[in-house]
């Protein structure tokens, strides 16, 4: 009895709120004065000349900038290799030792393997070593200037060092 309550009124409040009539009464189109200071405004900064917006080319690029920017690239870097990585283990039609053995029979320089070590272990360790900054940072240390741009040197130290041990194994 209750459940068939509950489901009832449910379905009461979701037609409610789906209803068209109901939806479009709250709606009000954009009045006439907001057009105009619109135009007025665009025309006012075309008359005077001003660029449209200062984007990045007024600020002076920094080391947490970059980093910042860094962090997000790797994350988005590593998000889309595994997905490409997972997604070719499904459609690819031999297992991942085939592939594995392929590599290997052709007979690569110790160079190169070691730098595609480095190319698929520095996104890894650096999105780790920045993300334990951003930790401490949520903890409410390091917010000091000079302290934030320690950390970011520490960073990319410990991320080139621990890069080179992955890639060396």
């Amino acid at each position: 009895m209750a459940a068939s309550l509950l489901r009832h009124v449910g379905q009461r409040c979701l037609w409610t709120r789906l209803s068209p009539s109901l939806s479009m009464r709250h709606v009000v189109p954009m009045g006439t004065a907001a057009k105009e200071e619109m135009a007025q405004f665009c025309d006012k900064n075309t008359q005077s000349n001003r660029p449209m917006s200062p984007h990045i080319t007024i600020y002076k690029w920094s080391l947490p900038m970059l980093m910042s920017i860094a962090h997000r690239g790797t994350g988005v870097a590593m998000s889309a290799g595994v997905s490409l990585f997972g997604l070719a283990a499904l459609i690819l039609p031999e297992q991942f030792p085939y592939y594995l053995a392929f590599v290997k029979s052709l007979s690569l320089g110790p160079a190169l393997i070691y730098s595609a070590k480095f190319a698929l272990a520095f996104p890894l360790t650096y999105h780790t070593w920045n993300g334990i900054r951003h930790l401490m940072w949520d903890m409410g240390k390091g917010f000091k200037i000079p302290q934030v741009y320690q950390s970011g040197v520490l960073v990319l130290v410990l991320t080139l060092l621990s890069s080179a041990g992955l890639a060396a194994m």
